[in-house]
């Protein structure tokens, strides 16, 4: 069996534990997010709890299959539980996934809010290409919180980042999973290019990487993710080109996916 033959099958594993544990999955995501990644959650199998405050979070992370972190529009108050769910998280090994959405030097708080929680060891950093180079050590320009970058460019640089995380996934036209488990760049192909134009795909798929990681390892975790994201764009778009046909479309494939649709429509390459 050739090796990409048996990481599909891998990801069809992942698909099937995520059916039948439902994992909880703690979200803290930013406000334009919360409804669209609870209903992605659902959607897949997962069971979503939006809980991020200080006074809940480390009570809540214990009891979490997985947690996920979206520093989109952080508040005071929802930091601070930021920061106590990774730090519960890392002590009682709960994997956990950081999107560190508009890192850079121009908002200065949270991407030092960033750097403090990266001390807590994130099993998955998850993000666009200008979110992943600059948090890499590379300059680059981004247009408030969208890429400019193309994924292609950055996946060798994002290899600094395996020294906090066991995974690293770049969003993008293709996406580029480099881990430590795989000894290669995995490129996942598919999707829509009406995905960016939906609020909250990118934060959504955070999360979704978070449920996939309560039931698989941080690589099978991240791949699968990404893969259920591009067949269900790809799959979305066949039936509806426009944005608010396509929105309702999605969420219905990311619902429909099964090991059969993985199989026939599943577009990896080993880099």
């Amino acid at each position: 069996m050739s090796h990409k033959q048996q990481l599909i099958d891998q990801v069809i594993e992942a698909w099937r534990a995520l059916q039948q544990q439902t994992p909880l999955v703690q979200c803290i995501t930013n406000s334009v997010a919360n409804n669209y990644v609870a209903n992605i959650l659902l959607a897949a199998g997962a069971s979503p709890a939006m809980i991020d405050n200080p006074f809940e979070a480390e009570d809540f992370t214990k009891i979490s299959s997985a947690l996920s972190i979206n520093v989109g529009t952080p508040t005071t108050e929802q930091t601070q539980a930021m920061l106590i769910s990774a730090k519960t998280a890392h002590q009682q090994q709960v994997p956990w996934v950081l999107d560190p959405v508009g890192y850079g030097p121009v908002l200065k708080w949270r991407s030092e809010t960033v750097e403090q929680l990266l001390r807590f060891k994130p099993t998955i950093i998850r993000g666009n290409a200008s979110e992943i180079s600059t948090l890499a050590g590379s300059q680059s320009q981004s247009k408030g919180v969208d890429s400019t970058l193309n994924s292609h460019d950055v996946y060798a640089q994002a290899k600094n980042l395996l020294q906090h995380s066991e995974c690293i996934a770049i969003s993008g036209e293709s996406d580029y999973i480099i881990s430590k488990q795989f000894d290669a760049i995995i490129q996942v192909n598919g999707g829509c290019y009406l995905q960016p134009k939906i609020t909250a795909t990118g934060c959504a798929l955070g999360a979704l990487t978070a449920a996939y990681h309560a039931v698989s390892t941080a690589s099978i975790a991240a791949l699968t993710s990404h893969i259920h994201f591009a067949i269900a764009g790809k799959l979305a778009y066949e039936h509806a080109q426009t944005v608010g046909s396509f929105n309702v479309a999605f969420l219905d494939y990311v619902h429909m996916l099964d090991d059969n649709l993985i199989q026939q429509y599943v577009d990896i390459k080993i880099v």
